[in-house]
């Protein structure tokens, strides 16, 4: 990600003419799409950052998406997404793995910022969620799971997953972790609420 003038990398996009926050509000041409309406943000998995497959898929078709890079223990990546995320509201979180379960604890502590989460293969069982399950979350959940997941086992997430989620859309697919078959075919414009305008 280029800088936004306030060290490497950031939250917020820049175009090429180094316009960053104030590029939000432009509806751009070429198959890129309006997004001022909410704001999204992918979180990539533990081993990734946001020039992976994913964050390479979002950051063209999507480029006023909001993405960082997170590194170090569950508590350093959590701390700097909660810096990022501060103050915002109508955020759609995608997350994927480690990710995922970024923002479901981000969601879980901030549910009235949060719209909806989308979650790809989310490392649901690598934290203590247990403290959440007296109070689900309401807001809507899409799920998608690879069957041949061997890095996140499917079967666990989804039990973590139902009693955690009260409005959850759950899609066990033929993939493995990393979605790669599955990922590129989704209705993203759809899942991330994009107008058609």
């Amino acid at each position: 990600m280029e800088s936004n003038g306030k060290g490497r990398g950031g939250l917020f996009p820049r175009n090429r003419a180094g316009r960053g926050a104030a590029a939000m509000k432009r509806h751009f041409r070429c198959g890129m799409v309006k997004m001022t309406d909410f704001t999204r943000v992918f979180i990539h998995g533990r081993d990734s950052s946001s020039r992976g497959t994913k964050g390479s898929f979002f950051r063209e078709k999507y480029p006023e998406m909001l993405m960082d890079d997170y590194t170090g223990a569950l508590e350093e990546r959590m701390a700097k997404l909660e810096r990022g995320l501060s103050g915002r509201k109508d955020l759609i979180l995608v997350g994927s793995s480690f990710g995922g379960l970024m923002a479901t604890l981000f969601a879980c502590n901030h549910a009235p910022s949060v719209r909806r989460l989308i979650l790809l293969a989310p490392a649901l069982g690598l934290a203590r969620l247990r403290a959440y399950d007296s109070t689900p979350l309401q807001l809507p959940v899409t799920l998608y799971h690879g069957k041949h997941d061997v890095v996140v086992p499917p079967e666990p997430v989804r039990q973590v997953a139902a009693k955690l989620f009260l409005n959850l859309d759950y899609h066990l697919v033929e993939d493995d972790h990393n979605l790669h078959r599955v990922f590129p075919t989704l209705d993203w414009d759809g899942l991330l609420e994009i107008a058609n305008k």
